[in-house]
């Protein structure tokens, strides 16, 4: 078996990534909240720890969306009709892009809170 430069494997994998972006709603949502987290992070000069958090937090539901998009696409290959596996199967996968989800928010309201309040005249 031939192996695949360096070059190719990454072209692949940043193809996966725009196939991603141009097919599902969901992951070009995520990366718009991406964005602005990260605005968020610079207009509120967050400190070091608090950006390793927001940004784990970024990837790990871009890279849940991502997985769960090439989970449907190979449920769907497989078995085009509606069949219990498959549906177990493609609710597993959104399950776990709602639980990264989940622990975005979290950690975007410890990070974010107080910097927003004081920004408010909150606190």
């Amino acid at each position: 078996m031939k192996r695949r430069s360096w070059g190719l494997v990454f072209r692949n994998a940043a193809e996966g990534v725009v196939y991603g972006l141009r097919t599902q709603r969901n992951v070009r949502v995520h990366t718009g909240a991406a964005f602005l987290m990260c605005a968020a992070g610079v207009f509120f000069g967050i400190s070091k720890m608090e950006w390793l958090f927001v940004l784990t937090a970024i990837f790990l539901v871009l890279v849940t969306e991502l997985m769960n998009t090439a989970v449907e696409a190979a449920v769907d290959l497989a078995e085009p009709n509606i069949h219990p596996l498959a549906k177990a199967a493609k609710d597993t996968a959104a399950g776990a892009v709602l639980l990264a989800a989940v622990f975005a928010v979290i950690v975007g309201c410890i990070v974010f809170a107080k910097p927003v309040l004081r920004w408010l005249g909150l606190s």
